[in-house]
């Protein structure tokens, strides 16, 4: 049944797709979608406006049009279908694909590379585990264990041309794009990571660009949530393969 109610406006011409919007929606009523931020169903929508302030951009809104009736129900079945869901493709990966095979092992360096400084033509492998993707890193992995750890957009080792001697070395790395995978799904997986593992330190690897600005957010809120208090760096890299901010981050 349609009623005249509160609920959100999304602006696309302002969205640029960031998904910052997406953790804040507990009720998972907005996805990004072909790049933009959009409502799943206007049933899942409470109107509440929880998402609005933390859009950069300033796209959300609230409005008062015809829409369905906010369906709790709908919303709690939604979710335990999307719970479901994600459970398969992370059984699918565990059992079926060997990038999620955990392996730990020691750099490699010949006497003369390790005699040498670090450089930007430095090429030795600094990666001292695998998996690497955030996605596939099971919270129980035992390089996890005192880390300090490198959370990486994955666009930054393609930019940085020293990512291994710079940032890569003596730490255990995670990759992800927060535009482009669930935003939800990375805050519960750190959430279970920072509360079964003693991390000593987090290094935030974002891009210049804004759907990168996820990323610190992602973090800031799993550590909210375990109660954890971890140092927290956040460095940023420009498309030209430049640092061009560094700051510690207060949590």
């Amino acid at each position: 049944m349609e009623i005249i109610r509160k609920i959100i406006k999304i602006d696309e011409e302002l969205c640029d797709g960031c998904g910052q919007c997406v953790p804040s929606c507990a009720e998972g009523a907005i996805q990004v979608v072909d790049g933009k931020a959009r409502i799943v169903a206007d049933k899942y929508c409470d109107g509440l406006g929880a998402c609005i302030g933390d859009c950069p951009k300033g796209a959300l809104t609230i409005e008062e049009r015809k829409a369905e009736e906010f369906d709790e129900e709908a919303v709690e079945e939604f979710l335990k279908t999307k719970n479901q869901e994600d459970e398969v493709k992370k059984e699918t990966m565990a059992c079926g694909c060997p990038s999620s095979h955990i392996q730990s092992f020691t750099p490699s360096q010949n006497c003369e590379q390790a005699n040498e400084p670090v450089t930007q033509e430095s090429t030795a492998s600094q990666l001292s585990h695998w998996p690497v993707q955030i996605r596939l890193v099971p919270p129980t992995a035992p390089f996890l264990k005192g880390a300090d750890l490198l959370v990486a957009a994955d666009c930054t080792p393609v930019a940085y041309p020293d990512f291994h001697g710079h940032f890569l070395k003596g730490k255990v790395v995670m990759l992800g794009c927060p535009k482009f995978d669930n935003a939800q799904e990375y805050i519960e997986k750190f959430i279970t990571i920072f509360k079964a593992n003693e991390i000593n330190s987090i290094t935030i690897l974002a891009m210049d660009v804004p759907c990168c600005q996820g990323l610190p957010v992602i973090i800031e809120r799993a550590l909210n949530s375990s109660g954890k208090n971890i140092p927290v760096e956040k460095v940023v890299i420009s498309s030209g393969g430049e640092v061009i901010a560094r700051e510690r981050m207060v949590v």
